[in-house]
């Protein structure tokens, strides 16, 4: 069993996203006396929040896939977010050509390849 500081200093995380998350239901570190301590399937589950967090989770999907009553709701959750995932690759895609682009126009909007970025960003809308 490892303290609330242990914890923070291992993952790299401040104490208070700790408590936060335990505020939040995602967390249910035991209790001895006022002092939290966490299992190592307290670690696992800290790790599977910092796994969904980088995966662009919100708290509350993060808490129906820790949580959820049923593996059909832990599959709308995820089907959720894979969309949201999708969107966000299609942003950072068109963000990459634009940098890669190495456009030599002196007025970036007469640009060719820029103005196809344009389009592509106006038919998604």
């Amino acid at each position: 069993m490892k303290s609330i500081g242990e914890v923070a200093a291992r993952l790299g995380l401040p104490a208070h996203v700790l408590r936060y998350w335990e505020a939040e239901g995602l967390l249910h570190p035991a209790r001895v006396g006022a002092r939290r301590r966490y299992s190592d399937a307290d670690l696992r589950r800290v790790a599977a929040i910092l796994v969904a967090k980088e995966a662009g989770f919100e708290l509350a999907d993060i808490r129906t896939m820790l949580t959820g009553e049923s593996a059909a709701e832990r599959a709308a959750m995820a089907a959720r977010q894979r969309d949201r995932l999708r969107t966000r690759i299609a942003r950072a895609q068109a963000a990459l050509e634009l940098l890669e682009g190495d456009c030599p126009h002196d007025d970036l909007m007469t640009c060719p390849h820029f103005q196809g970025l344009l389009d592509r960003q106006l038919e998604h809308s």
